[in-house]
């Protein structure tokens, strides 16, 4: 592994700044852990392919999915983007209108819908919890944090306070099979990715859940409650396969750097 990392940030549309900042704070977090290795870290703003193609790995922002799918396809970058994610299989992040545009099947929202780059095998419903005034923080048990270790992350096991702004969530986690997606471009007022192989040509596994958010009523009346506390299953908002990542939330917008730190150290294991 190259000890010059290159970590972009999609930055067509969205909070795109916020995620930079944080994702600073988590590398230089991790070069202050004791025996860390020598790296020159580069957090960039990619709004070309040459940028794109110089990273090792990339977020994709919060913001309008609609928008950003569209710039990204006047920019030339949407059929970059899916070989990146789903030929190169780069470690990509996508969070809220990230998570959308990484899933591979999704709602419309306008007649025409809008292009997917895709990656993640689920169905995402967007704006789930409604309008932008319809916006609330809650609580989140993320026991997967405790594995990016170090003393900072001692209390990793305290809720993480997210952020929901017209969130998505995954509705449905989907097979990975052939015929799968097909029977999803069937069903009504749905938009699903384009296939692609991975270069490798192995399989990524399966779909992992990495969160739940607690009864909507529980969520907005109690933020320090989580669904495993309430004993409730709770709508799908994180999950990850092979390389892909989605949040249906913002943690660029909290200040706590624990989930970015916990992503950073996943990108330098699959660089290794």
């Amino acid at each position: 592994m190259s000890n010059e990392i290159t970590i972009g940030v999609l930055a067509l549309q969205g909070a795109f700044s916020e995620h930079i900042q944080l994702l600073q704070q988590a590398a230089n977090y991790i070069d202050s852990e004791p025996n860390a290795a020598p790296r020159k870290w580069h957090i960039i703003e990619v709004r070309t392919v040459e940028q794109l193609q110089s990273c090792s790995a990339l977020v994709l922002p919060g913001g309008e999915s609609t928008t950003i799918s569209l710039v990204a396809a006047r920019s030339g970058l949407l059929e970059p983007l899916r070989d990146f994610v789903k030929v190169s299989r780069k470690p990509v992040w996508g969070t809220c209108a990230g998570l959308i545009l990484l899933a591979e099947s999704a709602n419309r929202t306008k007649q025409t819908g809008q292009e997917l780059i895709g990656g993640l095998d689920v169905r995402v419903n967007r704006n789930h919890f409604g309008r932008q005034v319809e916006s609330f923080e809650a609580a989140l048990d993320l026991p997967f944090l405790v594995d990016a270790g170090g003393e900072a992350f001692a209390t990793s096991n305290k809720p993480f306070r997210s952020v929901f702004i017209r969130a998505p969530v995954v509705e449905r986690v989907l097979a990975p099979q052939a015929g799968e997606q097909e029977e999803e471009a069937k069903l009504d007022d749905t938009v699903v990715a384009p296939s692609k192989a991975a270069s490798s040509g192995k399989s990524i596994g399966k779909v992992e859940i990495m969160a739940r958010l607690p009864g909507r009523a529980k969520a907005l009346n109690d933020n320090k409650t989580t669904a495993r506390e309430v004993g409730e299953e709770g709508d799908i908002v994180a999950v990850r396969q092979g390389n892909v990542f989605g949040t249906s939330f913002h943690p660029e917008l909290t200040g706590d750097a624990r989930i970015h730190v916990w992503w950073v150290k996943q990108v330098l294991q699959a660089l290794q």
